[in-house]
């Protein structure tokens, strides 16, 4: 038996399309410890995923704090990994791997630069969607893929009985319309507009939602929809994911919570500005589709709610 490291730091849409490429590491190596490398927001969260056996702690701090760098390389050293999946494919985990493995090839240490094709740059490659990248950096490292290009984030899942019998919350339609302060070109303003559409149509049937993370609490009070919390904090990833799996429908910016609606297969839709693509960020699915515009400032509550009449 021997030990085998992913690293995947996030951020939290990063951590949903990894599910499959992690499953299938796991899978390809039955008889082997399967250990994970990742930051604070994901250490509890990835404890609870059946493929992983022992999640260590990255605390991302800088380069340059050389103390804090050689406990980590002690950590990692002392399992004597005998094979490395870099997940994250940042500077920084090549970073890591010039320290830990500098001669290491493809089969040693799978990573978008050990597995470039010999066609492409790195600029080039990274072209293709994400999910694509994932599949042909495990393939080319030696492992059959079957879950890669359709990753399940339910196993973030976890009981929140007790929030849904608080809110009351039978058959409901969930919004997110925040985004993060340096991000606000994914951030669509009619969520309000459309909230009155819904109602319009479905008068009672369904309760409008909406899940705001710690620094969006204040700014939920403007968006004309229920604000669940769990005893006035906001939910954390695996109540947040029970919420979306529970939902009838979720409309989303481009975000985290996107895309753990896209992999646990519940009926979505996601609305795109000119920041990227749908199929770069592999985030449509089946029950899962995508709106892309060049200005979301552009893009009319009505032309979203048509959409999600058809997709309903």
């Amino acid at each position: 038996m021997s030990n085998i490291l992913i690293i995947k730091h996030g951020s939290l849409g990063d951590i949903a399309q990894a599910s499959g490429a992690i499953q299938d590491i796991s899978e390809n190596n039955k008889n082997d410890q399967i250990f994970l490398l990742t930051t604070k927001p994901y250490f509890d969260l990835y404890k609870k995923n059946p493929f992983i056996h022992e999640v260590i702690l990255d605390k991302r701090l800088p380069r340059y704090n050389l103390i804090y760098l050689y406990f980590l390389m002690r950590e990692l050293k002392k399992h004597n990994f005998s094979k490395v999946f870099d997940l994250q494919n940042s500077s920084r985990t090549n970073f890591y791997k010039n320290i830990l493995f500098p001669k290491a090839d493809k089969i040693v240490w799978s990573s978008s630069i050990t597995t470039l094709p010999s066609d492409k740059d790195k600029e080039e490659f990274d072209k293709i969607s994400v999910l694509e990248r994932f599949d042909y950096q495990l393939k080319e490292s030696g492992l059959n893929t079957s879950s890669t290009l359709k990753p399940d984030f339910s196993w973030a899942s976890t009981d929140i009985s007790e929030i849904k019998n608080f809110y009351k919350l039978d058959k409901y339609i969930l919004l997110f319309p925040f985004c993060s302060p340096h991000l606000t070109i994914k951030k669509w303003p009619y969520y309000n507009e459309l909230i009155e559409k819904i109602y319009n149509k479905y008068g009672d049937g369904y309760k409008i939602v909406t899940v705001p993370g710690p620094a969006e609490i204040k700014d939920a009070k403007n968006i004309n929809a229920i604000a669940v919390l769990d005893n006035g904090r906001a939910l954390d990833i695996s109540q947040l994911t029970s919420l979306i799996k529970g939902s009838s429908f979720v409309v989303a910016n481009d975000t985290g919570p996107a895309h753990i609606t896209a992999h646990t297969k519940t009926k979505g839709l996601t609305l795109f500005g000119k920041h990227t693509t749908a199929y770069k960020v592999s985030i449509e699915r089946e029950n899962f589709r995508a709106i892309e515009v060049s200005d979301l400032n552009n893009l009319s509550a009505e032309k979203v709610f048509e959409r999600l009449i058809n997709l309903m």
